[in-house]
């Protein structure tokens, strides 16, 4: 039997989660954290076959996002990563791929798909869920390793605008006409495919633009 570990900060999901991953029979989940500084250390201490991980989680030593699948990368490189994620956008699904993640779920997937993704990457495959597949065949890119570019330019007001900027104040403070500004944010977005700015802050911070 399978031995699994799943973190997410909210503990309705987990319970979900347990159940939906222990209904086939195959697989049993061996522990369960809250974030990532008890994920790092419920994996040093019990053996598992896979991870079931949320992206964003708290935590007070150890980073969540990119960060958190990076180091669970570089510290067990054979141990697969489930990535389950309500921040469903081409340039996630991309960058998380580039930081080790095995598969990718959206949260809002049918339960079967949690399961199959256990499956896929057990046996040595990668996983993305269908709805999120099909936004990559939108955005013309099969490839989870393209990270779309921005320019220098666009890179500063996605940063001024997650810090908590608005159009108006960066058009003042870099000395450009706010159609300008919002012509450079609409084509960040569109590179990024990226829709609303909950989704364009969450690049920004998970990139390392701001803190």
């Amino acid at each position: 039997m399978l031995r699994i570990i799943i973190a997410d900060d909210h503990p309705i999901v987990r319970v979900g989660q347990k159940v939906v991953i222990e209904a086939s029979g195959l697989c049993k989940v061996v522990g369960e954290a809250n974030g990532p500084d008890q994920l790092l250390a419920l994996v040093a201490s019990m053996p598992c076959d896979a991870i079931v991980t949320d992206f964003a989680m708290p935590g007070d030593q150890q980073a969540d996002g990119y960060g958190l699948l990076g180091l669970l990368q570089r510290q067990y490189p054979s141990l697969p990563v489930i990535l389950v994620t309500m921040f469903a956008n081409v340039t996630t699904l991309r960058a998380a791929f580039n930081h080790g993640a095995r598969a990718i779920v959206a949260k809002s997937a049918s339960a079967r798909e949690l399961p199959l993704a256990l499956k896929t990457v057990i046996n040595g495959r990668t996983f993305v869920s269908e709805c999120l597949r099909a936004q990559m065949d939108l955005a013309g890119t099969s490839s989870t390793r393209e990270l779309p570019q921005l320019s220098g330019k666009e890179r500063e007001v996605v940063r001024m605008l997650a810090s908590g900027m608005t159009v108006s104040q960066i058009a003042a403070q870099v000395n450009r006409s706010i159609s300008t500004i919002s012509k450079q944010k609409s084509t960040a977005m569109l590179r990024l495919c990226i829709s609303t700015d909950v989704d364009l802050y969450t690049y920004a911070r998970e990139s390392g633009m701001v803190p």
